[in-house]
């Protein structure tokens, strides 16, 4: 499978490798930094809150991604809109758990998307910390999030834990899969 998505990619951009732009975004506490460390196969035991930004380059299926990740708190969110310029992707990242920022996450969320950076980017939201008891499940989340309504672009909603790192990979394969449809159209 992987050498035929590899091909696929080869004859769109004529090179052996996509690179692909990334921004990892969603509140602080949200699991960001967690969650890129898990893709990087990196330990996730020791992290503290980001303050300004990390940039990881993970290799999947074929393509560089390269991940901006950007501290989530509030005095650092104005500052994402500095990060969107070529955006191929906006991963955004939810603490499944903590009930009480759903309606601030949605808020940011619908902003971002209005952003004209963001136009018809695609947006993977991961529910993250499913491994919590108090986790709500991702269709309550992508309900909350109104994602239903997001007409004008390819959008994912996908459970995941990035401690645990279970569902991030399902995540992964959905951006390489769709990011090779769109570059065929």
């Amino acid at each position: 499978e992987g050498e035929g998505l590899l091909s696929v990619i080869q004859k769109l951009k004529g090179s052996t490798e996509t690179e692909l732009r990334i921004v990892l975004l969603g509140l602080d506490n949200a699991g960001k930094t967690t969650l890129l460390k898990s893709l990087a196969s990196e330990d996730v035991n020791t992290i503290t809150p980001t303050q300004g930004f990390n940039i990881k380059s993970v290799a999947s299926h074929g393509m560089k991604l390269n991940v901006w990740d950007i501290g989530g708190q509030r005095k650092i969110r104005p500052f994402w809109k500095k990060y969107l310029d070529n955006t191929d992707l906006l991963i955004y990242v939810i603490d499944s758990a903590d009930k009480k920022r759903f309606e601030e996450t949605g808020l940011e969320l619908s902003e971002l998307t209005e952003e004209e950076n963001l136009k018809g980017v695609p947006v993977l939201v991961f529910a993250n910390k499913q491994d919590l008891a108090t986790a709500s499940p991702a269709s309550e989340i992508a309900e909350g999030l109104n994602l239903h309504t997001y007409r004008d672009r390819e959008w994912q909603i996908q459970a995941c834990s990035a401690v645990s790192g279970e569902g991030v990979q399902d995540g992964m394969n959905w951006i390489c899969n769709n990011i090779v449809n769109q570059k065929k159209k």
